[in-house]
């Protein structure tokens, strides 16, 4: 999605978001390293999903307005499933208890939450010159 942004605002949104991702694959390292018992990776099939969506509409869209409109878009359905899972499992982890949990998975969600909102702000301008193109 970064290479294929036109919008430097974009691009710029997309990697200070991947390099928090690395951020947020260390927290849930950390918290599995606090968990007792075996534990095992696999693909999330939700994602998979969505990532492949995102390349669908990239590779569909011939104005460079339009693609960045559809990489928004593409981007914040990952967000807003991110947004779910976290909460999800903050919650789990306030249930049970785990603080230290509670506060690392807090951190990735506020994060989530913000890459989203800066999102919406970049998609106004997006969506606008999108439909002046379409």
């Amino acid at each position: 999605m970064i290479e294929a942004a036109n919008e430097p605002q974009l691009r710029q949104a997309l990697q200070t978001h991947l390099q928090e991702t690395e951020t947020h694959v260390s927290r849930l390292d950390e918290i599995l390293s606090l968990v007792e018992g075996s534990t095992s990776s696999r693909k999330c099939k939700g994602i998979a999903a969505l990532i492949s969506e995102g390349e669908d509409v990239i590779k569909d869209a011939t104005d460079e307005s339009v693609r960045d409109a559809d990489i928004i878009a593409a981007a914040q359905k990952v967000e807003h499933y991110e947004i779910a899972a976290y909460g999800t499992v903050r919650t789990f982890a306030e249930i049970l208890g785990e603080e230290t949990h509670v506060d690392l998975l807090e951190k990735t969600l506020d994060e989530e939450k913000h890459a989203d909102a800066v999102l919406t702000e970049i998609a106004d301008t997006a969506n606008t010159k999108a439909g002046k193109a379409a």
